[in-house]
Parts: structure tokens; C-alpha cells; sequence
């Protein structure tokens, strides 16, 4: 039985891009997956690039634009999830090349589907967001290599940024001394409200010189940025 339901969805005319939403039919999303009644989506940097012509993300149009979505499993033909499931989905190829989350129902691979934990609402899901999601796990797996608060500090790049600011919080609330590093001068006590106890510039992590061999000043770092800075 099909469902009209609306979506944000970006098409491509000659070498323009236009974002409407539209009413759909649940016929319409792909079959293979789990369909979900979607609560909330967050809107991320991706979307907006997904959304303008010259973005390079969208590899086919028309595509329902959203690369995560929290909700309630409708209808599934993946034995991991049955209907009434609270779940979460982010990134992999949702709002890429597969249709994604800013829509009423959306059909996502079991593969990419995340049980919603117990001390999570679907809101909060969606708060947190992808960049959330990229926070805690980059955050975890530095700790899984060995990182702990009492071993030094621990830079965070692009602090300001979804995944930066996320971090900063995290780390604070797991005991680590945070050194937050960012562009933005003005936001040196927006980042220290969030648990950075030293802010620093760009260029005092990359100065636009590399040296062979530098001394250690941070035990880990959480880098959004990537790059030069990141060697």
C-alpha cells in the first residue's frame, strides 16, 4: 500500500540546481531497504552543498536531499529490525546517492541503521546529529588507542564546527584538559563555555611550515579540519 508523503528533493536542470519540496509516493523510494517513518533529520554542511549547483556530493538527481534521520521502522525485510523500532541513520550514502532523511519516510539499508539507545530521544538523536556521531566516535576510539585524561591535553581543531564544538564538550565531561584551536578569535569564551580550558589560533597548530621533527604538545587531537594541519 503506498503513502503520498513530502520531501525536501534537489533537481538538476542543464547546469542549475533547485530544491523544493515535494509530495511523493513511498512506492517511489527503493525497495531494498527498511522504510522508516522519520521523525527528525538534522541539516548538516553536506545538504547544503547537496543543494546548489557546483557542490559535487548529489551523483544523481532528482535525490531527496539529508544525510541522517532518526525515526520508526514501518516496514522491514532485515530480520535485525521489526516494525515499531526506534532507529538512527547517518551518513554512508544517504542524501548522496541514495535518497536521504529530509522527507516523512525514508528507506535506508539495515546495514546502516543504528538502534536508537535507551537514554536517547529521537530528538535529541538528531541534536546531537551526525556530528555528534563523529565526535563520539572519534573520541572513543583515542581512547580505545590509549588516550586518558591524566595522560596530557588534547587539541580539537576547527573547534567551532559541529563535530569541533561536540567534542570540546565531551572531552571536558570525560576529565581531559582541552586545548580548542579555531579561526574565529571571537569565540574564545563561547569555547571555553563549552570546556576548553586553553584556545588557541590556526596558526599556532600550522604556521604554514613543517618541520622534520617537532616537539609533542598535545597527547591526541580530534582534527575536523584535515589537511596541512592535520600533518
Amino acid at each position: 500500500m503506498s503513502t503520498l508523503f513530502q520531501a525536501l528533493q534537489a533537481e538538476k536542470n542543464a547546469d542549475d540546481v533547485s530544491v523544493h519540496v515535494k509530495t511523493i509516493s513511498t512506492e517511489d523510494l527503493p525497495k531494498d531497504g527498511v522504510l522508516i517513518k522519520v521523525a527528525y533529520s538534522g541539516i548538516n554542511y553536506k545538504d547544503g552543498l547537496a543543494g546548489k549547483a557546483g557542490g559535487n556530493i548529489v551523483r544523481e538527481y532528482p535525490l531527496i536531499l539529508g544525510i541522517d534521520a532518526a525515526g520508526t521502522v514501518v516496514s522491514s525485510n532485515d530480520p535485525r529490525f521489526a516494525e515499531g523500532d526506534e532507529v538512527i541513520a547517518t551518513s554512508y550514502e544517504l542524501g548522496v546517492s541514495r535518497d536521504g532523511g529530509l522527507s516523512e519516510y525514508a528507506s535506508v539499508p539495515g546495514d546502516w541503521l543504528v538502534p536508537l539507545p535507551q537514554n536517547l530521544s529521537l530528538k535529541e538523536a538528531m541534536v546531537y546529529g551526525t556530528a555528534g556521531f563523529t565526535a563520539a566516535l572519534s573520541v572513543h576510539r583515542l581512547e580505545q588507542n590509549g588516550m586518558s585524561p591524566e595522560k596530557g591535553s588534547v587539541l580539537v581543531t576547527g573547534a567551532t564546527g559541529g563535530v569541533g564544538g561536540i567534542a570540546v564538550s565531551m572531552l571536558n565531561k570525560r576529565g581531559y584538559d582541552v586545548v580548542a584551536s579555531t579561526g574565529n578569535r571571537e569565540a574564545a569564551d563561547y569555547l571555553k563555555q563549552l570546556g576548553a580550558s586553553e584556545v588557541i589560533s590556526r596558526e599556532d597548530v600550522y604556521d604554514g611550515t613543517l618541520k622534520a621533527l617537532s616537539k609533542q604538545q598535545w597527547q591526541g587531537a580530534v582534527d575536523p579540519v584535515g589537511g596541512k594541519q592535520l600533518a
